[in-house]
């Protein structure tokens, strides 16, 4: 994924992955899962009356029919999840200036 977001401009040698937990909840007002399995086990650890979003990265992509995003390190596929994580981007940056 490195090479292949590098080859756009993108540099993610600072980005380091944590686990979720409930306090995010607290912390963000929208919180993105890439697939079902994602949110799926967010949701399992939202505080009971908590009301904050949750919402899968690709409903802010609607255009590319895509339901999920892929990880492309079991398809291989770094440049269509790129294409599809940008798409969603996009999307998201519209919604947020809505």
């Amino acid at each position: 994924m490195q090479q292949a977001a590098r080859a756009r401009g993108f540099d993610l040698s600072d980005l380091r992955a944590r686990q979720f937990e409930p306090a995010d909840f607290d912390r963000f007002d929208l919180i993105i899962a890439m697939d079902d399995n994602n949110l799926n086990d967010i949701e399992a650890l939202r505080p009971r009356g908590n009301e904050t979003s949750v919402r899968l990265f690709t409903d802010f992509a609607p255009q590319t029919g895509a339901d999920h995003v892929p990880d492309p390190y079991y398809t291989r596929d770094f440049d269509g999840a790129l294409d599809l994580i940008e798409a969603a981007a996009d999307g998201l940056i519209a919604h947020l200036k809505g």
